[in-house]
């Protein structure tokens, strides 16, 4: 069983800058796991953000957030990471990450999501 629990989100200015984590748990080992961070907006659907592979050598980020986010995974603490830098009121949504046996992220576990607002 794989337990997502994601950390970090609140209330910033634009501009400002938050970075989110993940916590990984469950008895797949985190190493072979592909990250990935969505989010999902009011009365939107959810979207995809960035992933990362098990390796953490490969990133791919949705094209509103290239060159603003950045993510990154530390295989010995089972974590995951979204650095969001310049975050602007679009950012504004609740974000989750998921974990998957690779990038595709067909059938992901996910976390239970954590608020990110972008609010002057």
């Amino acid at each position: 069983q794989v337990q997502l629990v994601e950390t970090g989100g609140g209330l910033v200015q634009p501009g400002e800058s938050l970075t989110l984590s993940c916590v990984y748990s469950g008895r797949r080992s985190f190493d072979i796991t592909a990250m990935g961070w969505f989010r999902q907006a009011p009365r939107k659907e959810r979207e995809f953000v960035a992933s990362i592979n098990w390796e953490g050598d490969t990133t791919y980020y949705a094209d509103s957030v290239k060159g603003r986010f950045i993510a990154s995974r530390d295989n010995a603490k089972k974590a995951a990471y979204l650095q969001m830098n310049s975050l602007v009121t679009d950012d504004t949504a609740v974000y989750f990450c998921a974990a998957d046996d690779d990038a595709t992220f067909v059938t992901p576990k996910w976390g239970q999501g954590t608020q990110v607002t972008v609010s002057s």
